[in-house]
């Protein structure tokens, strides 16, 4: 199983990839929510080209990807689990769930610490939130995001297969709760205390600080909810709520150059919202 998954990770990964992406979009045509600021053409091809980008650099980078630490780490004997004889089923389970929470952590890193945050940007300036938004982070992030995934698989020592599995939910995850879509109430309400649904991160886009700085889960509702950082609905409400950065609501923040170079600019030092005042949209 395991020479199976090292062959076969990256088209596993990219047929999830593109099947998440196809399923969201088509939702998003039949029953999108809100409705979208800037030229639904330019935005999605400067998304997808950014993240296009972002594949090509990681896999010239790191070709084994998190699969490829996990092969090194059950070699060696790295990792929590590669030193437990646990059941392969509660292992899985398990690991997955460690992932999660590190990737929690790790955006909580990305809000507190200002070298961070200024990368961090690139991904909430969009003037909308939709399943493109979910894919649109600086090279320079996913580096960093890439290290340190690569050190909790270390340190955990998860299977590949727990591997493979997260970081195709992760991923798919990520789309789906980047949605421009609202689930029917009663399936929201019962939903969001087991996965992270479009409605819960929303609230994440806010301009506003006090949401900008909640819900900072992707897969797993849980982090929020047991560390305090939960918030379940938006102050102004999903329609009213204006989706970005107070200070880049222009339509500049729709291009593909702007997002490469805005952390290395001085906006970036004050970009961050400061004040409690939502602006006009």
């Amino acid at each position: 199983m395991h020479p199976w998954i090292v062959e076969h990770e990256l088209a596993v990964r990219l047929g999830a990839f593109a099947g998440a992406l196809i399923i969201m979009a088509l939702w998003e045509v039949v029953a999108s929510v809100r409705p979208l600021r800037a030229a639904k053409g330019r935005r999605w091809l400067a998304n997808l080209a950014l993240v296009a980008l972002d594949t090509l650099l990681l896999r010239w980078l790191f070709p084994a990807a998190a699969v490829g630490m996990a092969w090194t780490a059950a070699q060696q004997q790295w990792g929590l689990f590669n030193r437990l004889a646990w059941p392969a089923l509660l292992e899985l389970v398990l690991a997955v769930v460690l992932l999660d929470l590190a990737i929690y952590l790790q955006h909580v890193l990305f809000h507190i610490l200002p070298p961070l945050r200024r990368f961090h940007m690139v991904h909430h300036a969009d003037l909308d939130f939709d399943v493109t938004t979910g894919l649109r982070f600086h090279p320079v992030e996913i580096l960093i995001s890439m290290l340190w995934k690569l050190a909790v698989v270390a340190a955990v020592g998860p299977s590949l297969a727990a591997v493979l599995i997260f970081e195709v939910i992760l991923n798919a995850m990520a789309m789906f709760n980047h949605a421009n879509v609202h689930l029917p109430d009663a399936a929201e309400r019962w939903l969001r205390w087991l996965v992270v649904t479009p409605d819960m991160h929303r609230v994440h886009h806010s301009v506003r600080l006090e949401e900008l700085n909640s819900n900072f889960g992707f897969n797993l509702p849980w982090w929020d909810r047991l560390l305090g950082t939960y918030r379940a609905q938006p102050r102004g409400g999903h329609l009213q709520m204006t989706i970005g950065m107070q200070a880049f609501q222009q339509p500049r923040v729709q291009t593909l150059g702007w997002m490469l170079t805005l952390p290395f600019t001085s906006a970036a030092s004050g970009g961050w919202q400061t004040d409690r005042e939502e602006p006009h949209p």
